[in-house]
């Protein structure tokens, strides 16, 4: 009897243990910093092929004050050609 008492004891223990633990590291704010921290990327989309992809990956061009991102140096390439058959 004494027995189950003791691993009644023992395991109330450790349940207590684990939600105290778990209510602790839940509380605290994640490895990478802040947690009210804004995403850092965004989707747009290709002019060219009309692709959509992560803004950090694209390939940036600035034309007039204007930043335009595209997918590839291909886009990019075919962009610049249309744009001086335009502006010819």
């Amino acid at each position: 009897m004494q027995l189950l008492i003791l691993i009644a004891l023992i395991y109330l223990a450790y349940r207590a243990l684990k939600s105290w633990l778990h209510n602790t590291m839940s509380l605290r704010p994640p490895a990478g910093g802040s947690s009210d921290r804004a995403i850092d990327d965004e989707m747009i989309k290709d002019p060219v092929c009309n692709v959509y992809f992560p803004k950090r990956d694209g390939i940036r061009l600035r034309i007039d004050d204007q930043e335009i991102y595209f997918c590839s140096e291909a886009c990019r390439d075919e962009f610049l050609a249309e744009e001086s058959v335009y502006r010819k």
